[in-house]
């Protein structure tokens, strides 16, 4: 089953980390943030993330479930998602920046590092629900 480490965009903001830095998720295992900032969960393969992570007791943003807006937006940084039709985010900002939508997105690798609540980017402002 795949394992999804999770990082809330939030928590990066708050300590000054920038969202591409390579060793983002080893600060986060030592600064000893923990749920709902950091941790880790697994998810079927079947599972969309977002529904992994609420089956999981999580409660990650979201408003649609239906890739049409970037409330559940997250950034992939390291492993594969693969993502269902969705019609909001542009192909360089899946390409490039690795952000995805989780109400749509399976993880497709055996491990899947992943910040979530993305929706707070300046980029994304125009397309959040709410």
């Amino acid at each position: 089953m795949p394992e999804i480490e999770y990082l809330d965009y939030e928590a990066v903001v708050e300590r000054d980390w920038a969202v591409d830095d390579e060793d983002l998720f080893e600060k986060a295992a030592a600064a000893d943030l923990e749920p709902p900032e950091y941790g880790s969960f697994e998810a079927n393969e079947a599972e969309y993330i977002l529904e992994a992570a609420e089956a999981r007791g999580h409660e990650w943003p979201f408003s649609c479930r239906a890739g049409a807006c970037a409330n559940c937006a997250g950034i992939v940084h390291d492993g594969a998602v693969e993502m269902d039709m969705q019609q909001i985010l542009s192909d360089e900002e899946v390409a490039d920046q690795g952000i995805r939508l989780t109400c749509v997105s399976r993880p497709a690798s055996d491990e899947v590092k992943l910040v979530y609540n993305v929706k707070h980017l300046d980029s994304l402002q125009d397309r959040v629900i709410g």
